[in-house]
């Protein structure tokens, strides 16, 4: 039951993130273009399972991005602000897809996985 609640739960901030990028007016094409751009971090997995784990998590929780998205707020930056939503809607969607944050034994062994 908590797993599915987890999925619920992605499902429900990807669709937030989208409900409010779009009152914004931001362009489409730049959301598909940036949607999967934080799984670039799993290139630290070249380096090693560490540094892997360390950076994908951390494109992978939603301090970074939400900071983004007050930066935008306070700033008054449409760019700052749209990459930040576009970032959460990310995890939102990782999350309701059943990617979670890695554990250092496997790239596969996630937290969705120990719930």
């Amino acid at each position: 039951m908590n797993k599915a609640l987890l999925h619920i739960e992605g499902l429900a901030v990807l669709l937030v993130s989208l409900y409010f990028y779009s009152i914004h007016d931001f362009s489409w094409i730049l959301f598909i273009l940036l949607l999967l751009a934080p799984d670039l971090s799993m290139l630290g997995y070249v380096i090693n399972i560490r540094t892997g784990t360390l950076v994908y998590n951390l494109f992978h929780t939603y301090v970074v991005p939400i900071g983004v998205v007050f930066i935008g707020i306070l700033l008054d930056s449409d760019i700052a602000l749209a990459i930040g939503i576009i970032w959460v809607a990310h995890i939102g969607m990782d999350r309701m897809l059943g990617y979670g944050l890695k554990y250092q034994t496997d790239f596969k062994d996630t937290h969705l996985n120990r719930v």
